[in-house]
């Protein structure tokens, strides 16, 4: 895995109780849920993995399967050093920081413990707000309606395409232009529509360079 440390950006503080916070165990992360599980999607897909998902998304899919995490509001402010403290003792050897849009808040502070805790880090990301955070993996997942911003993409390892219908084929390819060469590509069928899979399936062996990811999790009922 590559180690990739993002510039330091002016993120506005947008959490509740962070302006003044001197130490990176002190800052609160609105926190949707955090659970030890197994990687459902992707090129991690069946390696076991800590998700911490923060709530707050300005991007808001209409297929999205967890809506309740786009209002940071109805959901607990928490300690980062919480946070690690659950992930650590859990045992997994990976933290994914999903959300919601994750880049919303200042991953800084979040991502330098858990790599002092000895986690892996990853995250999932639309890539529509500024990088903040250590990384060892960082999958984009850009959405045609709020386009993710040029400084992802140099540093994108896995390029995961939600697919519903043949735009969304076009779309990924421009995206894929706009990452380096060792980017992993997939698409991934939306859930709900059927027709994407056979969509999928035609054009990933007209174009092998693709891979086809799928929510391996929902099928076999794992949270």
């Amino acid at each position: 895995m590559s180690d990739k440390l993002s510039k330091t950006v002016g993120k506005e503080e947008t959490d509740t109780g962070n302006k003044g916070v001197e130490s990176d165990a002190d800052y609160k992360y609105p926190l949707m849920e955090d659970f030890y599980t197994i990687q459902g999607e992707g090129v991690h897909a069946g390696r076991a993995a800590y998700f911490i998902r923060l709530a707050g998304c300005d991007v808001q899919c209409w297929w999205c399967d967890v809506k309740e995490s786009w209002d940071a509001s109805k959901h607990p402010a928490v300690e980062a050093r919480e946070i690690v403290e659950r992930a650590e003792m859990s045992g997994a050897p990976i933290a994914v920081i999903t959300g919601g849009e994750p880049l919303l808040h200042n991953l800084d502070p979040l991502t330098k413990l858990l790599k002092k805790a000895g986690l892996a880090t990853h995250i999932e990301t639309s890539g529509s707000s500024p990088l903040s955070g250590r990384f060892d993996w960082i999958t984009l997942s850009p959405k045609r309606f709020k386009k993710p911003l040029d400084e992802i993409f140099p540093l994108v390892n896995e390029l995961k395409v939600v697919v519903l219908k043949n735009k969304d084929l076009e779309w990924a390819e421009k995206n894929a232009a706009r990452c380096p060469e060792s980017t992993e590509l997939l698409l991934q069928p939306e859930w709900e529509t059927p027709s994407s899979v056979d969509l999928i399936v035609n054009y990933v062996k007209q174009n092998p360079r693709w891979r086809i990811s799928l929510q391996t999790h929902k099928f076999m009922n794992v949270p």
